[in-house]
């Protein structure tokens, strides 16, 4: 199929000039604002704890029609942020990679107001270095990461094999699906910067044909990214909160449009296992293990098109449906 993304008028809103690589983009393109101090205060010696300084950063949030800040772009920044203060940390091939983060959300951020970024470097050892990231909103954060980076090293190689299912170029996309549709809903989709091609179908306006708890998702940037590794793996922590719960409401009967539910993502984790460019076609082969308490799991490894096992995803969300 020949790569129309530069010219696809789906991609970008042909009256209003918005193209969402770009806003996306953008939306990681943070502003240093200094550093803080970090001290303990009123508990002895103040010695016992060190003090500890953080960069800041500042950024903007793209808008979301519930006016909650979308999960996946603040895990993006915070990515972006961390990456950000490893820049003087070369070890001769150019600034250590991430290869793990682990987040907590904690509140919603809004989507009319900045948020700020404090990094702290926990550590840079021989190899690996840790950072903390908080996402922080009106004095308080919103989200909560550890992020570890890693200089090139080789070592022990395996994966699993990449399942079996149609390509890209077999299925429908979501410009095919809601392109000629005139509803807010169907007008948001087509804002977003990544684009999704189910396997097993859509979940936005009828559930699935089988109440399984698997599915697969073909995706990619609308348009080509910088040749930047830290872009390309925040980009991927962006487009790794799309769709992840799907499978835990696929197997029950459900739709994101179903007025009942009550979806919020509580963690997330990613393992970045080898280098990926998020402009090409990933696979996201997706289950959820469990869902009890009000909550479900969702697990997910990402494929490059050659088979390339480049991530692996792990979230727990809350996922309530409301009877009443």
């Amino acid at each position: 199929m020949t790569d129309q993304r530069s010219t696809d008028p789906n991609t970008a809103d042909s009256q209003s000039g918005f193209d969402p690589l770009t806003d996306l983009l953008d939306t990681l393109d943070l502003e240093e604002l200094g550093t803080a101090k970090i001290t303990v205060e009123g508990v002895g010696d103040r010695a016992d704890f060190g003090e500890s300084g953080a960069t800041v950063f500042l950024g903007r949030s793209q808008k979301m029609p519930h006016g909650r800040v979308f999960g996946g772009q603040v895990l993006a920044q915070c990515v972006i942020a961390a990456g950000r203060t490893m820049q003087d940390v070369d070890d001769g091939d150019g600034p250590r990679r991430i290869h793990s983060l682990h987040g907590y959300f904690m509140r919603p951020g809004d989507d009319t107001q900045p948020i700020r970024f404090a990094v702290e470097r926990m550590r840079d050892g021989n190899s690996f270095s840790t950072r903390r990231v908080h996402a922080i909103q009106d004095g308080v954060p919103i989200l909560s990461m550890i992020t570890s980076f890693q200089e090139a090293s080789g070592g022990l190689d395996h994966q699993d094999a990449m399942p079996q299912v149609p390509g890209p170029d077999e299925l429908r996309s979501l410009a095919d699906e809601f392109g000629g549709i005139d509803h807010p809903g169907a007008r948001h989709l087509l804002k977003r910067p990544i684009e999704h091609r189910h396997v097993e179908s859509n979940l936005f306006v009828a559930p699935g044909a089988e109440l399984t708890a698997h599915q697969s998702v073909w995706m990619r940037a609308l348009g080509r990214l910088p040749d930047d590794p830290l872009i390309h793996a925040a980009v991927l922590a962006y487009a790794s909160d799309y769709t992840l719960l799907e499978p835990v409401i696929r197997r029950h009967g459900l739709t994101w449009t179903d007025r009942r539910l009550r979806p919020a993502s509580l963690d997330h984790a990613m393992w970045f296992h080898r280098p990926v460019h998020v402009d090409e076609w990933i696979l996201y082969s997706q289950e959820s293990p469990s869902a009890s308490g009000g909550r479900g799991l969702g697990i997910g490894r990402m494929f490059a098109a050659d088979g390339t096992l480049v991530a692996t995803v792990a979230q727990e969300g809350m996922v309530r449906v409301k009877e009443s």
